[in-house]
């Protein structure tokens, strides 16, 4: 891989409200994750005498504080009028119903993408679903791994603030003014529904959230809400539109990392690595296989109990982009048991 040319910046220290300049009104600040992956990096872009926000980290009394901070610092009288939000998953939007609450801002994200998250907040308190305990069985989770699903189901909301009622939509080609710029949408698919990267031409910036990192892939996964679904197949055509639509000069402002240069190096990379692996894949499925027994063929880590759900969810998406493509196929057994094998 050819490497990649970092921003010589020191990252903001995570959950501070301590910032960095990255461009004219353009901020770099970080807040906290509390995993193996620390911190997830927000943008506070200038709007006239406001302000918008891009993404904005877990729903927790440290993120809440630092955003206090850069509201008193940073914005300076000036207030958070709208919080676009990349995708859905709670570190990008844990906090938008706090901005709405706190500062009337309006939330500003793609349609799928808040619909989605407004069905996943609302399994708070439920029991876990038939279809998904059917689902997970089927890929051939033990009892024990069925019982944990089962235990964390519904969590996701904790990690919310209550959501606002009412949104606006962006759309994939919408140009969106902020401050004297104009920020081009470029949504793309399979990390999740329908995921907005903001494209800033005349800085030459690209704000791509999850959808290109620089030294982790996004996971890609499919998960029982959609069981047939082919999200790999999506979201490497999604980079590779990126790539059409997006110069190689930009400077890269990912959710996690520093930002960087050179999309199209990392795009490719990017392909290049999951085709490797859909190669390999394909080579295991010469005698049928579970998605459960095929960890160690795509991972070189061990699986814990944690990772389980992300690891067979990435496993399916890489199967059904094989069974798109007429490289495999899925039978299922007397008892509803998933058996791939290579066509």
């Amino acid at each position: 891989m050819t490497e990649l040319t970092y921003v010589d910046l020191q990252r903001p220290a995570i959950g501070s409200g301590e910032y960095r300049e990255v461009a004219p009104g353009v901020y770099w600040a970080t807040m906290p994750m509390g995993g193996k992956i620390e911190a997830i990096n927000v943008w506070a872009l200038r709007d006239g005498e406001n302000w918008a926000v891009v993404d904005t980290g877990f729903r927790n009394e440290e993120s809440i504080s630092a955003w206090r901070t850069m509201t008193a610092t940073l914005f300076d009288g000036g207030r958070p009028t709208r919080i676009f939000c990349t995708h859905m998953h709670p570190d990008h939007t844990g906090l938008a119903g706090w901005f709405v609450a706190e500062f009337g801002s309006r939330l500003w994200m793609s349609r799928l993408e808040y619909f989605v998250l407004r069905m996943l907040a609302a399994d708070l308190g439920k029991a876990a679903p038939e279809e998904a305990v059917r689902f997970y069985l089927s890929t051939g989770f033990s009892e024990a791994s069925i019982d944990r699903f089962k235990s964390r189901f519904g969590q996701f909301a904790h990690m919310l603030h209550p959501l606002p009622n009412a949104f606006h939509a962006l759309e994939h080609g919408d140009r969106v003014a902020i401050g004297g710029d104009e920020w081009h949408v470029i949504v793309g698919k399979g990390h999740s529904p329908e995921h907005a990267c903001l494209y800033n031409p005349q800085k030459k910036l690209l704000i791509s959230g999850d959808q290109v990192l620089p030294t982790i892939s996004s996971n890609v996964s499919v998960y029982p809400y959609e069981p047939d679904a082919d999200p790999l197949t999506l979201w490497l055509a999604s980079l590779q539109r990126l790539r059409e639509l997006v110069p190689n000069d930009v400077m890269v402002l990912p959710a996690h990392g520093q930002p960087f240069y050179g999309l199209h190096q990392r795009i490719g990379h990017l392909i290049g690595g999951h085709e490797r692996s859909l190669t390999t894949l394909a080579e295991a499925l010469e005698v049928p296989m579970r998605p459960a027994d095929l960890y160690s063929v795509l991972f070189r880590r061990e699986i814990t109990p944690g990772l389980e759900i992300m690891a067979v969810g990435e496993t399916l998406a890489h199967l059904a982009c094989l069974r798109a493509r007429g490289l495999a196929s899925v039978k299922y057994d007397a008892q509803g048991i998933q058996w791939w094998s290579r066509r």
